[in-house]
């Protein structure tokens, strides 16, 4: 069965088991922590993360690039178990592929997803003899990624850079909940009057009609909402105008997020996950505040965006409980949509059935 069709079938799962669920998020959160958010029978197959760690990777706070590109080599190659970066590469996309490296970049190169890390998986691809011309860095806007530094690596590799909302939406590809938004201007539907006007989130024609292959390439980074501005979240919000109406609520943030990520023009379309946790930024979300920040040197990989996600919170909660700050009053409701995903079959959010890999 396609994850899209699984994502029809699962709603009413989703739907179904948020209103009989007995035992609330708050007492799951409080008796098993991240580390357990969604409990699966331990027979079931595991999720594999594979994190390569290098104390040199950084300097000061900033990316060493020749550090970098061995760590994306050595992390690519453990993780599909080819002995080359090129060879591993073809085993997730091929040269016919127009391949959307989506990017977190509202909180600039120091926060945000680094160019740094972007120009070694863009190494990686064109040792695979992937043509400049079909590999695409986006996010949302076009002004983000200029501020952050992606236009330069387009000049460097001659490769593209857009911003899904810059490109448009496709009026036939969408997510539709009976949630009215609130359409602001660049929304496909801004302006439109009727009953249904509202409801819809439309997917960019960016990703809707020419990416085919998507490779996230998330920081690790708080989010007041999500809990972390990781691979769900910023691929869901990213591909979809009309995000407002659950940008505001954090239990329609949770049904949204795996919902979106779960359409066929988007999950499907994953091939690979990347955290650049080089730095944890465990206070701030948007802004860029180095001093609630910890040096960890690592770059984490899976094909697995919920098990990523996982780790995340679970990162974020250790370096809080470190720096001795308290985990915000809404944490014990963020795990909702890590539940979610699970039950959309996204992935695993039970840290017991994923299998860490590290390298050195």
């Amino acid at each position: 069965m396609s994850r899209n069709a699984r994502h029809y079938a699962k709603r009413i799962l989703l739907v179904g088991w948020q209103l009989c669920l007995l035992w609330p998020v708050s007492a799951l959160d409080q008796a098993s922590g991240p580390s357990s958010i969604f409990a699966r029978d331990s027979s079931a197959p595991r999720s594999r993360v594979v994190i390569v760690q290098d104390p040199e990777a950084t300097d000061a706070f900033e990316p060493r690039p020749e550090r970098i590109a061995l760590m994306f080599q050595r992390a690519i190659t453990n993780l599909t178990g080819k002995t080359t970066q090129a060879t591993a590469w073809l085993t997730l996309i091929s040269t016919q592929d127009v391949i959307g490296i989506k990017v977190y970049s509202s909180p600039g190169s120091r926060s945000g997803t680094r160019p740094a890390v972007v120009a070694a998986l863009l190494e990686g691809l064109l040792s695979a003899h992937v043509p400049p011309k079909k590999i695409i860095v986006w996010d949302k806007h076009q002004t983000d990624l200029r501020r952050a530094g992606f236009f330069e690596l387009a000049k460097r590799y001659g490769i593209r850079v857009e911003g899904s909302a810059d490109t448009g939406y496709d009026d036939k590809v969408f997510y539709e909940t009976p949630l009215l938004g609130t359409l602001v201007w660049g929304d496909l539907e801004f302006g439109r009057k009727g009953d249904s006007v509202g409801r819809r989130s439309f997917v960019s024609t960016l990703v809707a009609k020419e990416i085919t292959k998507i490779i996230n390439v998330t920081p690790l980074l708080n989010h007041n909402s999500a809990g972390v501005a990781g691979n769900l979240y910023s691929l869901a919000m990213g591909s979809v105008d009309n995000t407002i109406r659950f940008e505001t609520d954090i239990g329609r943030l949770a049904q949204a997020v795996p919902e979106i990520y779960a359409l066929r023009s988007l999950g499907d379309r994953v091939v690979l996950n990347v955290v650049d946790a080089l730095i944890c930024q465990y206070q701030g979300e948007q802004r860029s505040l180095l001093h609630y920040s910890a040096v960890l040197n690592e770059l984490r990989f899976s094909t697995d965006p919920v098990a990523l996600d996982t780790f995340s919170l679970q990162e974020l909660d250790r370096q809080r409980k470190a720096a001795g700050i308290p985990s915000p009053s809404w944490h014990t409701n963020i795990v909702e949509i890590y539940q979610n995903a699970a039950l959309l079959e996204l992935g695993t959010a039970d840290a017991t059935s994923i299998l860490v890999e590290r390298v050195r």
